[in-house]
């Protein structure tokens, strides 16, 4: 009996688990809205908004629902979303998921910073390394929803990491984000949004 009950429970993660999948074909259409600010492919060419072609589904669907309850604010995306069920957040997140990511080259100005800050942290500062949950290759973590940062714009990183400093952005969860970008100076974040744009 306890086998079955285990394997009933098994059973049943998984099939939530497929459920909750998104279906990149589905999403295209629905994409389609998305294309004036984050580019057809995914890959935006405004520099205050992400790229999110490469972009793990998890933490897309996550974002995509949050601004749409209004969890996170993006007044840009005002309207854009509020129509979108938790199926087409994950229907979009899978399409734009399956693109080729960005491609970026840091600027070699503040390269060394940078690279200081996202491989070793900075422990005078109380500033841990960005590696430790975005990986060395900032590839992220889809399953911990911590999203790529490899090839991300930098003035859009920045632009968040400010956000989360000065608490105009609050859905990290349990609130690390906002808690290490307290400890940044503006010419910390510069460096290391440098850093991660052209981490390939």
């Amino acid at each position: 009996m306890k086998k079955l009950l285990v394997g009933l429970t098994v059973s049943l993660s998984l099939a939530g688990f497929a459920h909750a999948a998104g279906d990149a074909k589905a999403g295209e259409a629905k994409a389609a809205v998305c294309a004036g600010c984050h580019g057809v492919n995914g890959v935006a060419m405004i520099p205050n908004y992400p790229s999110l072609a490469g972009q793990h589904e998890s933490y897309l669907a996550k974002q995509i629902m949050e601004i749409r309850d209004g969890v996170r604010k993006v007044p840009e995306m005002t309207g854009m979303v509020t129509g979108f069920s938790d199926q087409d957040a994950q229907n979009v997140a899978a399409y734009f998921s399956a693109k080729p990511k960005n491609l970026g080259q840091s600027d070699p100005a503040t390269l060394e910073r940078g690279r200081e800050l996202y491989r070793a942290g900075d422990m005078a500062k109380g500033i841990p390394a960005c590696t430790a949950c975005h990986s060395p290759n900032g590839m992220g973590n889809a399953q911990a929803k911590y999203p790529v940062l490899s090839g991300q714009n930098p003035a859009y990183t920045e632009a968040a990491l400010k956000k989360f400093r000065d608490g105009a952005r609050t859905n990290d969860p349990n609130k690390m984000m906002s808690a290490i970008a307290a400890k940044m100076s503006d010419k910390d974040i510069q460096a290391v949004s440098n850093y991660v744009f052209g981490l390939n």
